[in-house]
């Protein structure tokens, strides 16, 4: 990972704080991208102390606004001609419907349509990092909660039935599968060099679940005692994020660091290829 450029989203904590650590102590400049400005700039201070990498860089914004969206964006392609990793990692499950700044449904914008935004308006300097022999990678972080979830185009916000914390964050996980596979074949129609790859950590121990109210906190107590570690967790973000076994794998969902078989509903094209340009569609309207 030598000379190479990763932006890392959720970079505060848990496997994405881990899998930012990872690819310092492996020689890459590493972009951080956390929502709290203390807790990103302590971030950067521990994985350049842990790792003994000066080059750790970050950029501070809530992701679940298409504006800071757009201007983490338009910060990172200042300072930066290439990216070579990007790893859409940052997400979270809402007790009750929330909206976002732009009025969309919490779970949705958060963990959907920040993967999709953030990676279109990189798409430049992603193309600019890859090469032939060597493509430059998006790594979304999904869930196996993907296989709960139905992408319901009547009600994408969730505001039309009895709002389910689960059921959102699940068609949010499905959306991201979905979207990885759209990006992958659109690279390669498009003849760029870049794969597009997500992937399930495992259930891990960190502080996810915490805004989902009583009843999640109820239930992550329970099931706490097995997961496992956020290191472990981050095993298959960096795998993906790294590993020469993955260069030239594009499309694919990966578990445990193995490719893996997603759910049926989420390698449907025509499902993938509607949410495209749905999704389009939501984020030009809030321009």
């Amino acid at each position: 990972m030598q000379g190479k450029i990763c932006l890392v989203t959720g970079a505060t904590n848990g496997i994405g704080k881990i899998t930012a650590l990872a690819l310092a102590k492996q020689g890459a400049a590493v972009v951080l991208v956390g929502r709290n400005r203390e807790k990103t700039q302590a971030a950067q201070e521990e994985i350049r102390r842990e790792s003994g990498n000066g080059m750790v860089d970050y950029l501070v914004a809530d992701l679940s606004s298409l504006a800071e969206v757009r201007g983490v964006a338009r910060a990172f392609c200042r300072k930066y001609s290439q990216l070579h990793v990007l790893v859409n990692n940052a997400g979270a499950i809402f007790n009750q419907h929330q909206t976002s700044a732009d009025g969309f449904e919490m779970t949705f914008a958060l963990n959907h349509l920040s993967y999709f935004l953030l990676t279109q308006e990189l798409r430049g300097v992603l193309a600019a990092g890859g090469t032939a022999s060597q493509q430059a990678r998006v790594v979304n972080v999904a869930s196996l909660a993907h296989s709960g979830g139905q992408i319901d185009f009547d009600d994408l916000q969730s505001s039309k039935k009895r709002y389910r914390s689960f059921g959102a964050y699940a068609q949010s996980k499905l959306a991201n599968i979905l979207f990885s596979n759209e990006l992958a074949r659109r690279f390669q129609a498009d003849q760029l060099p870049v794969a597009s790859n997500a992937l399930h950590p495992g259930f891990v121990a960190t502080g996810f679940g915490q805004g989902g109210g009583a009843v999640m906190t109820f239930v992550m107590k329970l099931i706490r005692p097995f997961a496992i570690t956020p290191e472990k967790g981050a095993e298959t973000s960096i795998y993906v994020a790294t590993s020469p076994e993955v260069e030239g794998v594009t499309g694919q969902y990966f578990s445990d660091c193995k490719i893996a078989k997603p759910a049926k509903q989420a390698t449907d094209a025509a499902t993938a290829q509607r949410l495209w340009q749905i999704s389009e569609q939501l984020v030009n309207s809030s321009q």
